[in-house]
């Protein structure tokens, strides 16, 4: 081909590129090169992709309002603690509502809080608060483990938390007791209701008149509080005096005084000289000393070891009675109150039955219409010397006094100037005549005052109580009289005659006749009349009960877990549950719940041959068809499946959480099939959910017995070092399944002997051939066992060993597909390379081919340039020779000459300028 219409040889082209699997296969090493960098950079970017991975949560959502917008309950939603502290301020008393939107405790009480609300909501701000929520301050400051909690204050004090049930009525009463923690006494009739309460009550007695806020007042208010933060059942009451008549009716005088009343116990003030006057020392202080005769048990529905805790303290008395905390009279807890009164009334000279009497008497018209200053004298002249103790003793014969003396009276007094209260009046009590005559015999020689030649007295201190003693007085009748009134059966009583401490005498009325130490019928006269044989009964038995009340609108599942009925309308029930004797008794609910029934349920438990029986609970819901081969006992159906059965019995103790015994249903099963029907039973027998008899209970489990027929009483436990499998199941079975019952009685023989003994034999023999032939039938299937087991422990092995081989292949497997997936990722990403680096040499193929072409054209121009330069020297030596020839013209030749170097140097720089130009496109 030629250029510019010239001839020549055409360019021969390039070298093509060659393909790119021909190119990798002519150099391997470049392939494993490149995977090996490309190994690397992974490793690199896993290595810094999980160093700098961060879990990732999502954001929790916006909280909504908990309570409606008509709620009379502020929710703060938004947890704004520092809000509500701020609103906290200026209310009297504040309850806080602690909730967490997802709890089902806290949607349960939102209820029962808005009910409170709407009915204390002009007294009392109910606020609620969400403390879960991440970003409110309540999650931030406060770290609560439950839900809901309920926080009350008044004013400052606080926070007061509430632990009682969940309940409107039950929080509404502890918001008034924090609402109003002291009751104001103003009459004597309202402190006999005080000191009538069940619950222990502290008095305090402070005079307004001085100054509107005595000395003490506060510290006694702040106290009540105490008691409630430290006490959310509320059991101590606190009450306040500013009458001085009626403050020296509980011995009070000095304002600021504080007064702890005790039914049993002596009541006590408290000891200003001894320790400080503050809050927490008088909450304390009564804590310490109150009386807990009946308590309040309120199980918070989790798991608690407060039933427990309590039963270990000893026997319990469980009373459940539906109860309205609100309600303003509580009949039947008011007898449940006496009776545990008189049940722990064990020193009766000391209760506070004759300080509440003398308060209903002085409270009686006639005593109302009497001047103020009468009811002084009441008082001055209600005194020990007026109403002696005493009673008449007739000595035995062994007695050393008897020598002088044949009777003596034995009189209680008390020591002048230590009775705690004025109206504490003591009375005659069996006891403490049965204390005195104790301590007469174990002193008799301490008689050193003569009152005269008849009558020798002496005073000597009690026993039990400092602030007591005795006054006997002997003297000598006739022994012919004694004899007659002790044949007769009849009281003989000398004239009273009270002794003081100094050995004076004076005459005392007749008209209470006091009953002689022997007769135990009665204890006093007055008791003859209104008392009851429980009076300080736990003082005379070692089974005392603790009284324990449940509310059965909130706890009834308790009652019928002990035996109450499900079905019944009354939710009344009283259980007595003794834990160290592992045995309850119920109180028959056909039975209403009253005083007389509680009483005698009380009495039957307290004597040494208790008449109660102890109850059994059943699970009587659980009914299996008569196609099991395995027999249900329960509570009501063991006497009749296991004792009064006919058949052989087998019997499986077990439990529902029992791993074990779960684990021998199938042997059960298994020997049920093989055995006959007509004379063998196998049955199972639940012992978390049925009790038994004490003598067929157990304290293993699982436990097996075999009740033999015709031997029940000689059953016989399966031995605990055998492990539980039919062939074992089955030896026992037979060994004691065919000893032969033991006959009653011997006769003699007669003429019928020996035919009966032939019966027997062949009895016997056919008993042997059916023994024969279960031993056999055992025998094989312990054969039959043997094989399968090493058959069974051969598959076992094999099954262990594919086991191991089926991991192993699955580990190179996945070990294979990662490596797969690793190489053909790297495959990709090389065949994309390949890809790009065949499209830049075709690239460069093209250009190259550009630049031949040019090439050829830049050699046809230096060929033309070369001519022109050929020309050139041509053209300079014809005018050199023309110079020479002519040398008169000279100007026009230097033109000719100058036009010539001028057309030289532009065509040199027109080539330079070509060459130039191929040199960048070449470049390029």
């Amino acid at each position: 081909m030629s250029l510019c219409g010239g001839s020549g040889h055409s360019a021969a082209p390039g070298p093509r590129p060659r393909p790119r699997a021909a190119q990798m296969s002519r150099r391997p090493e470049l392939v494993c090169g490149a995977a090996i960098v490309l190994g690397c950079a992974l490793l690199v970017t896993l290595k810094v992709t999980c160093s700098r991975a961060k879990d990732v949560t999502m954001a929790a959502k916006v909280p909504v309002n908990f309570f409606s917008s008509r709620s009379p309950v502020l929710d703060l939603f938004r947890g704004q603690l520092d809000y509500a502290d701020y609103i906290r301020q200026d209310s009297e008393v504040v309850l806080y509502f602690f909730y967490a939107p997802w709890c089902g405790q806290s949607i349960a009480a939102r209820e029962e809080i808005e009910q409170v609300a709407s009915r204390l909501a002009d007294q009392v701000l109910f606020v609620a608060v969400n403390c879960w929520w991440n970003q409110g301050k309540c999650r931030k400051q406060k770290h609560f483990f439950y839900f809901p909690v309920i926080y009350l204050y008044h004013r400052s004090f606080g926070p007061i938390e509430y632990k009682g049930p969940m309940s409107a009525v039950y929080i509404e009463k502890f918001v008034r007791r924090v609402m109003t923690p002291l009751l104001y006494i103003s009459s004597r009739s309202k402190l006999l209701d005080f000191l009538s309460n069940y619950e222990p009550g502290v008095l305090g007695y402070f005079e307004f008149n001085a100054s509107p806020q005595p000395p003490g007042y506060l510290i006694f208010f702040t106290s009540a509080l105490h008691s409630l933060k430290k006490d959310y059942l509320g059991t101590i009451h606190f009450g306040v005096i500013t009458d001085k008549q009626i403050a020296k009716e509980i011995s009070l005088t000095r304002s600021g005084s504080v007064y702890l009343h005790r039914h049993v116990n002596t009541s006590l003030i408290y000891p200003n000289e001894v320790m400080n006057y503050t809050a927490e020392n008088i909450c304390k202080w009564a804590l310490e000393n109150r009386e807990t005769f009946i308590r309040w048990l309120r199980p918070h529905g989790g798991k608690s070891l407060l039933l427990n805790n309590e039963l270990k303290k000893g026997p319990a008395l469980f009373l459940f009675i539906p109860f309205n905390p609100l309600a303003e009279s509580h009949p039947l807890l008011d007898e449940i109150t006496k009776v545990a009164l008189e049940y722990n009334n064990c020193n009766k000279s000391q209760a506070a039955e004759p300080v509440l009497q003398h308060l209903r008497d002085a409270n009686s018209p006639d005593f109302e219409s009497i001047v103020p200053h009468a009811r002084t004298q009441v008082a001055d002249t209600y005194s020990i010397t007026k109403y002696p103790c005493c009673n008449t003793v007739v000595l035995p014969q062994w007695h050393s006094i008897s020598r002088t003396h044949n009777v003596c009276e034995l009189c209680i007094n008390q020591t002048v100037g230590v009775k705690p209260s004025k109206v504490n009046v003591p009375q005659c009590n069996f006891l403490e005549i049965e204390a005195a005559l104790d301590s007469f015999y174990l002193k008799e020689h301490t008689f050193f005052q003569f009152v005269s030649n008849t009558i020798e007295c002496s005073n000597f201190l009690s026993f039990y109580s400092p602030f007591s003693y005795y006054t006997a007085c002997c003297r000598t009748v006739n022994r012919g009289l004694i004899n007659l009134i002790s044949s007769e059966k009849t009281i003989f009583q000398t004239p009273k005659v009270a002794f003081s401490s100094n050995g004076k005498k004076g005459k005392d009325d007749t008209h209470h006749s006091i009953p002689h130490i022997e007769d135990r019928n009665c204890f006093t006269s007055d008791l003859c009349v209104n008392g009851t044989h429980i009076t300080g009964l736990s003082c005379r038995t070692n089974k005392t009960l603790n009284f324990y009340l449940l509310d059965s609108n909130l706890f009834w599942m308790y009652a019928e877990r002990l035996g109450a009925s499900r079905s019944t309308h009354v939710k009344e029930f009283a259980a007595i549950v003794d834990l160290k004797e592992e045995a309850h008794y119920i109180l028959d609910q056909n039975q209403t719940l009253i005083k007389s029934t509680l009483e005698n349920f009380i009495q039957n438990f307290s004597i040494l041959y208790s008449p109660l029986k102890r109850h059994l609970v059943g699970d009587s819901s659980v009914h299996f068809p008569a196609l099991h081969v395995i027999t249900e006992v329960t509570t009501n159906t063991f006497r009749d499946v296991v004792v009064l059965s006919e058949k052989d019995v087998l019997l499986l103790y077990y439990a529902q959480w029992c791993g074990f015994c779960a684990s021998l249903n199938h042997i059960f099963i298994q020997l049920a099939r093989l055995l006959p029907p007509n004379n063998f039973t196998v049955a199972r027998i639940d012992v978390t959910r049925n009790d038994l008899p004490w003598e067929f209970m157990t304290d293993r489990l699982p436990t097996i017995l075999f009740f033999p027929y015709n031997r029940k009483d000689k059953s016989v436990k399966f031995p605990e070092d055998f492990s539980v499998t039919l062939p074992n199941l089955l030896k026992f079975i037979l060994h004691y399944s065919s000893l032969p019952s033991a006959a009653p009685d011997s006769e003699p023989c007669t003429k019928e002997c020996p035919q009966k003994e032939r019966v027997l034999q062949q009895e016997h023999l056919s008993h042997l051939s059916e023994i024969q032939k279960l031993r056999s039938e055992v025998s094989a299937l312990h054969q039959a066992q043997d094989q399968l087991e090493a058959q069974l422990s051969e598959a076992r092995r094999e099954e262990h060993k594919l086991q191991q081989q089926k991991h192993t292949l699955e580990k190179q497997h996945s070990i294979l597909q990662l490596h797969s997936e690793q190489l053909q990722a790297l495959y990709e990403q090389k065949n994309r390379e390949l890809e790009e680096m065949a499209e830049k040499l075709q690239e460069l193929a093209d250009a190259s081919e550009n630049l031949l072409t040019e090439n050829a054209l830049l050699k046809v121009l230096l060929a033309a340039m070369e001519g022109k330069l050929e020309n050139r020297d041509e053209t300079k030596k014809s005018i050199q020779s023309e110079e020479t020839l002519s040398t008169h013209n000279t100007g026009p030749v230097l033109t000719a000459i100058d036009r010539i170097h001028e057309r030289e140097r532009l065509d040199v720089s027109n080539i330079d300028t070509t060459v130039t130009e191929h040199k960048e496109n070449r470049t390029e």
